[in-house]
């Protein structure tokens, strides 16, 4: 039996179609229909490793967790992540493909198309319902020859469509009135409903917008969703959010200072720490705003060598400098990791060629192959990084071998075949690095390193419980979530003309 199709598409990016198709997936698993998530093709930075070492984007690793199942390559079978404007490493089936410039991705949609068809196809023969989720705008009427993420795969699933808007970005008449008028006819049939989203204040004072919509549309509205401000699930768009929540330096504080690259890749590494009560978590773009951080994280970056160019044209290796000498800490993750060593070397033309030096802090030498690594991996903190002995889980996706010179490593890697350790540690403790992405999710090991840094302020430690009870509403959030999307939204009559016969 083919499975039926839900549809998300939006007015336009960033309206929360993913966190809204993540909701749905987990009313539907309560209501015991066998679900799964797909989106033909994504473009983000911020991905995930499936169980068989296959990369994905991170939302639809996210709808996999929602929808109770372990996330698949063909949940979304082809994954764009960009290099500069122009070009982007191109992923199939959780593996690279190779680069390929913007203007001539297309050439290939044939090959592409089959891609997606066949990842469609196997979903569809093995769950009751699949709820898809579209890119950018319903209405992108330049790519209508190109597109392989919107109608085509609407009209493939036969699905019904979800049109979502965001109201906090103004102008949602125009959103949704503007997208209905330059679908075609035979399109605008298939959608059921429309979603308000993030709408702030007195849904009273909308009634009349939603009649005007439903008037002048002709497509009922099932629900206005009330901007919910402390979600912290991790979506690849909620940076600008994730901003917005940030909480301001202080003495009783573990200060962290993110910086924001312009490649940055995997910022749903930090969601955790900032959910902390004790962390201030801020995302920095220029040396002044590192000012008073007690720890400063280099994140991962796809674009490393062009990343660490931009560090140093910033002026940031001064104030990292003095960072260091006030006895402050300095970590970097993947791609940061690579930048705090003696050199980045890339034979291969991996990203520019040649040899960069790097940041010199860690005594550590980087090649950058052609060959990339993606695994789930678990760890324990060595003897000269933690006293603590806690496990780690997590995973990698990097392009590029880092050689230890003269340091210790973090972790020693677990139920491995090949490398044993991960990561360097200084050895005053200052500066670290490892490879592991979700490296602060484990609550004990987030607690320990945290409460290192408050020994360092002079504050006393806080008990293990007080991580636990974060990394506990982080793994209930989902159902929160779900909370609220049934609670605003005519769950039953979407439902009604989606169940399974």
């Amino acid at each position: 039996m083919k499975a039926k199709a839900l549809a998300i598409l939006g007015t336009g990016s960033d309206v929360g179609k993913s966190v809204l198709a993540a909701g749905i997936c987990r009313l539907l698993v309560r209501a015991r229909i066998r679900v799964a998530p797909f989106k033909a093709q994504n473009m983000s930075l911020n991905s995930f490793v499936t169980p068989e070492g296959g990369e994905i984007g991170r939302a639809q690793a996210l709808q996999a967790a929602a929808c109770g199942i372990p996330p698949h390559v063909d949940m979304n079978p082809i994954l764009l992540k960009p290099e500069s404007d122009r070009c982007a490493q191109v992923v199939v089936h959780g593996r690279v493909f190779g680069k390929q410039e913007a203007s001539t991705y297309f050439d290939g949609r044939r090959m592409l198309w089959s891609v997606v068809t066949e990842s469609y196809r196997r979903l569809a023969s093995q769950y009751e319902m699949v709820v898809i989720e579209g890119a950018g705008s319903a209405a992108e009427v330049n790519l209508r020859r190109q597109d392989l993420v919107n109608w085509p795969v609407v009209e493939e699933a036969d699905a019904q469509v979800l049109l979502v808007a965001d109201i906090d970005r103004g102008g949602v008449f125009a959103q949704i009135l503007g997208t209905l008028d330059l679908l075609e006819p035979h399109e605008r049939e298939r959608i059921c409903g429309l979603v308000i989203n993030r709408f702030r204040g007195d849904a009273q004072l909308f009634v009349d917008g939603v009649r005007f919509l439903e008037s002048r549309g002709g497509i009922p509205v099932l629900g206005v969703l009330p901007y919910l401000r402390d979600l912290r699930l991790d979506q690849e768009d909620s940076l600008d959010q994730l901003r917005g929540q940030e909480k301001p330096f202080a003495s009783d504080r573990v200060n962290i200072a993110v910086v924001l690259l312009p490649h940055m890749s995997n910022f749903t590494d930090f969601n955790v720490l900032a959910g902390e009560e004790d962390v201030a978590l801020r995302y920095v773009y220029t040396p002044a705003m590192v000012m008073d951080a007690d720890v400063i994280i280099i994140p991962g970056s796809k674009s490393t060598v062009s990343d660490l160019f931009y560090l140093r044209e910033q002026g940031f290796v001064p104030l990292l400098d003095t960072h260091l000498t006030n006895q402050r800490e300095l970590v970097g993750i993947c791609g940061g990791y690579q930048m705090l060593g003696l050199k980045i070397a890339d034979p291969d033309h991996v990203e520019q060629g040649g040899v960069c030096p790097g940041l010199g802090y860690l005594e550590v030498e980087t090649t950058l192959t052609g060959t990339k690594r993606t695994t789930l991996v678990q760890a324990r903190p060595t003897a000269e990084f933690m006293r603590d002995v806690c496990l780690i889980r997590g995973y990698e996706i990097h392009m590029g071998v880092t050689r230890r010179v003269n340091e210790a490593p973090c972790f020693t890697l677990l139920a491995t075949h090949d490398e044993r350790c991960d990561g360097t540690i200084r050895k005053d403790g200052l500066v670290w690095g490892t490879y592991i992405h979700g490296v602060f999710d484990e609550s004990r090991f987030r607690r320990s390193w945290l409460n290192r840094a408050r020994r360092r302020k002079r504050l006393p430690p806080l008990e293990s419980t007080v991580s636990e009870i974060v990394s506990t509403r982080f793994n209930t959030e989902l159902d929160r979530w779900a909370d609220h999307v049934a609670h605003h939204i005519d769950i039953p009559h979407l439902f009604n003309t989606l169940r399974p016969q």
